[in-house]
């Protein structure tokens, strides 16, 4: 599940597989907007797909030529994003 509050995208549960594709569609009408953070603090679980979710929405936002920011990403995604060599295209989160 995703919800938008001001310039805040919450996402929640599980980032897999299963759950991935459509969450990003979900998150994709979001990423015209200026100064978006996306904030991962809800989220329970995530695999290997939620580095692509994570990378895809990077993608269009920079296509769109919008700005995110990372808050609370969880460890795991950290851990899959560097085993995956692709930790460098992840913005720094804010703290």
């Amino acid at each position: 599940m995703i919800l938008l509050e001001d310039n805040r995208l919450r996402v929640k549960g599980n980032l897999l597989m299963g759950t991935v594709p459509a969450l990003y569609a979900e998150g994709l009408q979001y990423l015209n907007r200026e100064n978006l953070v996306l904030d991962f603090a809800q989220v329970e679980i995530a695999d290997s797909s939620a580095v692509s979710l994570l990378l895809g929405w990077l993608r269009v936002a920079q296509q769109n030529k919008r700005e995110l920011q990372i808050e609370n990403l969880p460890e795991s995604l950290v851990n899959l994003a560097g085993l995956y060599g692709v930790a460098d295209f992840i913005p720094s989160q804010v703290v």
